[in-house]
């Protein structure tokens, strides 16, 4: 396992490649991750939202059960390559703080996958789920309605402080399967802080890309406006906060010295 500073030495790499890659291959692997995360959201609404009984008498247990499944988008992203908006909110800072990386590489990496992230989760959200009536019927539309419903019904502030939780765990996701150096041991050190922060209720923006759009699709009483204003917006807020100001500077700040690269 990688030390905290062989961490860093890591994802300082892992930057600049991405800081270097072509817009077009960016919103490519950007797309893919926002469809990653969206299959995660559907696996979870699948084996969650089917189970209502548990939800009625167990309400822990089904939140766990929302959360254990629904990981396996961010394992997809980092095992086999993706660029997610949330994940990146964190990747660039230790590189900024010691200057290594102009600062408009991480915008432009933040705008291209945003956007890409958010055409991969509307893909899954109409043609993958909607088209295919995967969740029209009961009890699964109901778990989507009240997915949605809840999401949009917080204030600005407190969704804005969900985001922050949401990003904070997704971050430290990341830098744990980092950490690891075989398969079994990212996937299990991505899936505990994903589970967590899903089985909380936190609000991730990329998950939200699909999750209320779906019920939107499915005739949810929900208008794109109240999506973007109740959700989206305080959601990804937070979301950066939580990347770059919980895990992205205190880790970069402590354990970013000069060090190079493992290989040489």
């Amino acid at each position: 396992m990688n030390t905290p500073k062989e961490v860093i030495n890591n994802i300082n790499q892992i930057a600049l490649s991405k800081g270097k890659y072509k817009k077009s291959k960016t919103l490519i692997l950007a797309i893919l991750a926002g469809a990653y995360v969206a299959f995660g959201a559907l696996l979870a609404i699948i084996v969650a939202g089917g189970s209502p009984g548990i939800t009625e008498n167990n309400p822990g247990l089904a939140k766990f059960i929302f959360g254990a499944t629904f990981p396996i988008g961010l394992i997809l992203v980092v095992i086999v390559g993706a660029e997610l908006f949330t994940g990146n909110n964190a990747y660039f800072i230790p590189n900024l703080l010691r200057r290594r990386q102009p600062i408009y590489h991480m915008f432009r990496n933040w705008i291209i996958v945003y956007s890409g992230n958010f055409i991969g989760a509307l893909f899954l959200a109409y043609v993958i789920t909607h088209l295919t009536h995967v969740v029209h019927s009961e009890p699964y539309i109901n778990s989507v309605y009240s997915i949605a419903e809840g999401k949009t019904s917080h204030t600005f502030l407190v969704t804005f402080i969900k985001g922050i939780g949401a990003n904070w765990l997704v971050c430290l996701a990341i830098w744990q399967g980092v950490a690891s150096e075989n398969t079994a041991g990212k996937i299990i050190a991505i899936w505990l802080p994903v589970m967590a922060f899903v089985a909380i209720g936190f609000e991730h923006s990329i998950a939200n890309m699909y999750f209320i759009p779906l019920a939107i699709f499915e005739g949810a009483n929900i208008t794109w406006t109240t999506f973007f204003i109740k959700n989206l917006i305080p959601a990804t807020l937070g979301n950066i906060v939580g990347g770059v100001l919980f895990v992205g500077l205190p880790y970069g700040h402590l354990f970013n010295k000069k060090m190079q690269p493992k290989n040489q």
